[in-house]
């Protein structure tokens, strides 16, 4: 029973971090391209959202990795346990798909909004991180471990460009309402989400990898990291 609990909780966490850094990097693909045809000049902003988007892509290439060693799929996890998914509808009131990315890079007060969501679901991911490293069930899979190990190196670099350019910009800090939010969907997730996920036994795989049809890593291949 312990063995069955301990494989079914890895299953469904590995199953929503590989869909939220898929969604991750596809969601800052729309971002880069907007920044760059409207900022070229904004060399290091563009650099360091590049960094953040390879770092999401190699965080997905991970876990990807992770399943096939186990011979499995990923449980087919949608929006409702993406963190940022959540986080965008309740602050711009539509999905990330919804999202008019040209109309938010152009309008300052609308992309500073952005940058505060981006910047505090990174930070929460920094503190799920720590968490997970110290918890038994996931300490018991050495693979699993030295993933989150990489995340945990790469994280910090991932909310700084965007809180370096509300600085320069002269735009404010997060409001305790914004932190409000932001925890009050992570309780969400942990407190009635995972466990109505866990115990459907009922609940499906995906059929097919999610980067299957992204165009610029369509015949990529996993990386040795997780190996």
């Amino acid at each position: 029973m312990f063995a069955w609990f301990r494989r079914r909780y890895l299953d469904l966490l590995g199953s929503i971090y590989i869909y939220n850094e898929h969604r991750g990097y596809t969601s800052i693909d729309r971002i880069l391209e907007a920044v760059r045809s409207r900022h070229p000049e904004d060399r290091d902003f563009i650099a360091a959202v590049e960094k953040h988007r390879a770092d999401e892509r190699k965080h997905y290439v991970m876990f990807k990795r992770w399943f096939e060693l186990r011979g499995k799929m990923p449980l087919a996890v949608d929006r409702t346990c993406g963190h940022i998914d959540r986080f965008i509808e309740i602050m711009f009131r539509r999905r990330i798909d919804e999202l008019d990315t040209d109309k938010v890079i152009t309008d300052d007060r609308l992309f500073e909004r952005l940058c505060r969501v981006i910047s505090l679901t990174e930070q929460r991911g920094m503190k799920q991180v720590e968490i997970l490293l110290k918890h038994p069930l996931v300490r018991h899979d050495p693979v699993l471990i030295k993933i989150f190990k990489v995340i945990e190196k790469d994280e910090p670099s991932h909310w700084a460009p965007y809180d370096e350019w509300l600085r320069r910009h002269g735009r404010r800090d997060p409001k305790w309402w914004e932190r409000l939010i932001d925890s009050f969907i992570h309780s969400e997730l942990m407190i009635l989400k995972i466990p109505i996920l866990f115990f459907n036994v009922w609940m499906k795989r995906r059929t097919a990898w999610a980067d299957a049809d992204d165009p610029a890593e369509r015949l990529a291949s996993p990386v040795s990291a997780a190996a």
